[in-house]
């Protein structure tokens, strides 16, 4: 499997560059979906799309009766300008593929071209889904396919997913038993005071000093009411007040993030805000809103398909090359996945300082070692042969 992957490596990385110079946003795919849904088409797959809006899904039925794996990519891109100077550097102003996603739909689309090729030693079926709007949760894209019933007809008995992470070098494999990414929720806040000249604060109510307050309290959450062994991470990443040095604002509006690694934190912390947010609001005496959008759970590895997919793993990059990864406090809504079937989401080692791709994810500078393709293309097939004994 491994030369014929190797046979197809110009074939795969082209597909890559493709996705990487046309990137589209959320559920706005229908350029790159259209694409999957054509070349599904012409290996002769059962094809299904519109599927939460762009989404895409193939089914092939193998030779012999059995299970069904279903196998995951994203395929949305980044708001976001490609600062990068190569030759497939994105052609859409304003969107980029910084996290992977361009590389997650080539090899999944290869791998289905190498599946369809052993069909014969399949007994079950693989079902290939291509989702959108990854990057834009909550909810993101995997709940309304779920919803929408991509887990049916055939029934999904295990799933598997890949993230290209540049925060392993190439040639490697990350995976662990368990959690392995975080919850992510957002949230937002709207303060109103009462504005008024600079020199007269008194005659005001501050919704910036208040801010200040609230963002400082809401840290008390992680530091004094979050368990030191947990991990959990709120984060402001966002303040719109004011319009002059010398005018106090009528409002303020915060925006944030939650990341926490099990869904019990992730209940504590919403209440938790909900009380500091009410806390400060009765406090300062002034009005405080806060809209909590509760996101992905935590991505939670099977404990037997995660022993499955790391011999799968060791048979690709070599034992000494599979690393048992810490858990990332980034989020991924393939754990909607993983809550309604057995399965496993791995990471593919993607970075390689000395070629200059050592840029973190979500950076304008972002890239991936291409080699890497391979290997996330190869644990695709090989995990879907291993569960469906071939």
């Amino acid at each position: 499997m491994k030369s014929r992957i190797l046979a197809l490596k110009d074939h795969l990385v082209e597909l890559r560059r493709h996705f990487h110079m046309y990137p589209e946003i959320g559920y706005d795919l229908e350029r790159t979906s259209s694409f999957v849904a054509r070349y599904l088409k012409d290996l002769g797959l059962e094809v299904k799309e519109h599927v939460a809006k762009t989404g895409v899904v193939a089914v092939l039925r193998g030779a012999k009766p059995g299970k069904t794996i279903l196998l995951r990519a994203d395929m949305d891109a980044l708001p976001l300008q490609d600062l990068k100077q190569v030759s497939y550097k994105s052609r859409i102003d304003g969107a980029m593929h910084a996290c992977g996603h361009d590389g997650h739909t080539a090899m999944l689309l290869v791998a289905a071209k190498l599946l369809c090729d052993v069909k014969e030693r399949l007994s079950g079926n693989v079902k290939f889904v291509f989702q959108p709007c990854e990057e834009k949760f909550p909810p993101g894209g995997a709940l309304p396919m779920i919803e929408q019933g991509v887990l049916e007809n055939p029934t999904v008995d295990a799933a598997f997913g890949i993230h290209l992470w540049t925060l392993l070098p190439a040639g490697t494999i990350g995976i662990r038993a368990g959690t392995i990414m975080a919850a992510a929720d957002e949230f937002h806040v709207n303060i109103t005071g009462r504005g008024g000249h600079g020199a007269q604060p008194h005659l005001c109510k501050d919704p910036i000093v208040i801010s200040s307050h609230l963002i400082q309290m809401l840290q008390t959450l992680i530091s004094r009411e979050t368990d030191p062994l947990d991990s959990a991470v709120i984060t402001v990443g966002k303040i719109e007040s004011g319009t002059a040095f010398n005018i106090i604002p009528e409002t303020a509006h915060l925006e944030g993030t939650v990341r926490t690694l099990s869904e019990q934190t992730q209940k504590s912390i919403q209440l938790g805000m909900r009380r500091i947010v009410e806390g400060v609001e009765k406090a300062f005496d002034v009005k405080c809103e806060l809209d909590y959008r509760v996101g992905p759970p935590p991505v939670v590895n099977d404990l037997e398909m995660t022993k499955l997919a790391q011999s799968v793993a060791e048979l690709v990059v070599g034992k000494e090359n599979v690393i048992e990864v810490e858990p990332s406090m980034g989020g991924e809504d393939m754990s909607f996945f993983l809550k309604k079937v057995p399965g496993v989401f791995c990471f593919v080692g993607a970075s390689n300082p000395e070629k200059g791709i050592d840029k973190p994810h979500h950076s304008p500078y972002f890239d991936i070692d291409e080699g890497a393709l391979l290997i996330g293309t190869q644990m695709h097939v090989e995990i879907a042969l291993k569960f469906l004994g071939g």
